[in-house]
């Protein structure tokens, strides 16, 4: 369902590119305001749909993906303008990818979805990740406001909680799909049943 909270998310999603554009034709502050548009943006949507009791399954899916979009996107050109290390780029980049891998990996297998639930480790990867792309860009406006020493510690910030919350998805995902995989205990009764349909002919269909 298209309610409000969701044309805010795809309001969200259309001016990443236009973000991007900013910032890599040398307009920073430009694209300073747009991000900080799209994080109260992010804010009022969910505020919207928690009030107004209106949250759907398509927002569960949109609103994060508008978040990785966004924080992907923006690593990767930072990491391309020499303000961000490398070594962050590349742990954000991959554990976006082994998180919808996994996804999309136990959804063939059990032909079930599992539920987007972000954990608090995952929302503390979040915030990190956006604190450490408003810092450098803060930087970018105001040489001054960002030392070197707040950047680089969030950056650790960023990397290591990135790094948990990859490997707790991880987990989380494979102890979901083995409760899928464990056979439920017989019931009052499942030893005659078993015994019954074992006297079948082999060839009796089930």
């Amino acid at each position: 369902m298209l309610n409000l909270p969701n044309c805010l998310t795809l309001v969200r999603i259309l001016t990443i590119p236009v973000f991007l554009i900013l910032l890599m034709s040398g307009r920073p502050g430009a694209a300073l305001v747009l991000f900080v548009v799209g994080g109260v943006t992010d804010a009022l949507d969910g505020a919207i749909a928690r009030l107004t009791d209106s949250k759907t399954e398509l927002g569960a899916v949109l609103d994060p993906l508008a978040d990785k979009l966004l924080l992907l996107s923006s690593f990767c050109v930072l990491a391309l303008l020499g303000t961000v290390p490398n070594w962050l780029t590349v742990l954000v980049i991959i554990r976006d990818v082994i998180l919808l891998a996994g996804y999309f990996t136990l959804f063939v297998v059990s032909g079930e979805r599992i539920a987007v639930r972000p954990s608090v480790i995952g929302k503390a990867t979040t915030f990190f990740q956006l604190a450490s792309v408003t810092v450098v860009l803060i930087g970018f406006v105001w040489p001054g406001a960002a030392p070197a020493g707040v950047r680089t510690t969030l950056f650790l910030l960023a990397g290591t909680t990135t790094t948990v919350s990859g490997l707790h998805y991880m987990v989380r995902g494979l102890s979901w799909l083995q409760q899928r995989g464990t056979p439920a205990a017989p019931g009052p009764g499942a030893g005659t049943s078993g015994s019954a349909m074992g006297a079948r002919p082999q060839g009796g269909m089930s």
